[in-house]
This record gives structure tokens, sequence and C-alpha cells, in this order.
């Protein structure tokens, strides 16, 4: 739309409220006085504000206002998300997530053709193969991602293969956002609780075959710490040596 903007598609923009257009008061400002100098406008419903006819200074207090707004709003979501979480209600985040998609109740409903593949990467790892040869694996049998691409990534195949969702519970609060503002993710190391659901709904793995496959990583966590740790020692060695000889 800014694009659109500049060059000259449009000399209006409507919203329902300024909270809509963007969140930050500092950029939503800066994008508005751009168009201002385009003679392109913003009309806001709620607040019944068209940006070319306020100065800037009573538009920087509706935008503040806003922004509070906004701000007040995502802390009350998260705080009746938080108290579904206590209450030992399953709160599942399905989007892009290979073998569910979410029933009309919010239950994760399975997918059957998307649950054999996931069952099919457990069972390649218990095998032997690696996440590089699984990846090869999918990716030569034309099986693609839970958002359609070809090409898999070995990171999103380990998650996978150590997501308890599989078996059919729930660790809800992994990851939160500290800023509403960013809308950035960060991983939970203890800023908040977790809760952990069990037979939250239908499991796609057997909780053995995921037993065998978790204790099978840290076996594998294990040698590649004691590898890292060997070929350091080596290359100190090899350092001091090279330093004596040069002595």
């Amino acid at each position: 739309m800014i694009l659109d903007g500049k060059k000259g598609l449009f000399d209006l923009v409507l919203v329902k409220s300024l909270s809509r257009f963007g969140r930050n008061t500092v950029e939503t400002l800066a994008q508005i006085r751009e168009w201002k100098q385009m003679d392109i406008g913003v009309y806001a419903e709620m607040e019944n504000i068209d940006t070319r006819k306020v100065n800037d200074s009573a538009l920087s207090i509706f935008l503040a206002m806003a922004q509070e707004e906004s701000c007040s709003k995502s802390e009350n979501i998260k705080f009746g998300i938080r108290a579904r979480m206590r209450s030992g209600k399953a709160i599942l985040n399905h989007t892009q997530f290979l073998g569910y998609t979410k029933g009309s109740d919010g239950v994760l409903v399975v997918v059957p053709e998307e649950a054999e593949i996931v069952r099919k990467i457990f069972d390649l790892y218990l095998q032997g193969y690696g996440m590089r040869k699984i990846k090869r694996y999918l990716e030569e049998h034309g099986i693609k991602t839970a958002t359609g691409k070809d090409i898999w990534s070995t990171s999103t195949i380990d998650r996978m293969l150590s997501n308890e969702k599989y078996i059919g519970n729930a660790l809800m609060q992994k990851i939160y956002t500290p800023d509403f503002l960013t809308g950035k993710q960060e991983k939970n190391d203890g800023t908040f609780s977790m809760f952990f659901v069990e037979n939250a709904h239908e499991a796609i793995v057997d909780k053995e075959i995921f037993e065998k496959v978790q204790e099978r990583k840290k076996a594998h966590s294990k040698k590649l710490e004691i590898f890292v740790l060997r070929r350091m020692v080596r290359w100190r060695l090899e350092k001091i040596v090279f330093t004596l000889v040069r002595v």
C-alpha cells in the first residue's frame, strides 16, 4: 500500500480506527506526514478523523491514545489466554502444523494424509536416518511441507521429532510476545509459567515410538558434544605444538 501511494494510485485510505492503521505512534505519524505531503489522507471511521484536516499535534494525541488502546487490548487477550491455560484448557496454535487441522470446537483434528507423513518421519529417524537424510528423502519423494513448499528445513524436521503434540499432549506457552508493537516472539525460558495438558487431542504417533526417538536424540546430542570437545582439545594441542615448533 505504501508503494502504491508513492505511485499515486489512491488519494485516501479508509480504516476502521487509527489503531488498525498502525500500532506504533512514531512510525504511523511519519507515514501519515509523508502521505500528507503527497495530498494523500487517512480517514479513521471510529475517531471521525481525516488526517488532511488536522494538525500534527492533535494527530499525535489521537495516535498515542490509539496505541494505548491497542496495548490494553493485547494485555487483556493475553490475560484471558493464560487464564484458560491455568484451568487446563489447551490453547493450540495449529498454523503451519503438519498432521492436524482445528475442528469447530477448537480441538486439533488429525488430517490422515498428513499424519502418514509425520509417522514416516519418525519411522525414518528410528531407522537411523539423520535430519539431512530425512530432508532428502522427503524432497525426492515430492512430499511437501505444511506450507506447501518443496524444500524442507532440517530444523523443522528436528522440531517435529520433539513435538509433544504428536502424542496428544500439549505444552503451552513455549513462546511469548514481549512487545506487542514488534510482534516478535521469544522462547519462554522461565519468564512465564508453562502449562502441560495430557490427552488434549488425538495422537498421531505412539508414545513408545516418541520416547524411543527422544532417547536416540539425546544419545546423538551427547555424541556430538563429545565430538566437538575432542576437536577443541585436538585444535588446542596442535596450536601448542605449532607454538613450540616456532620457538
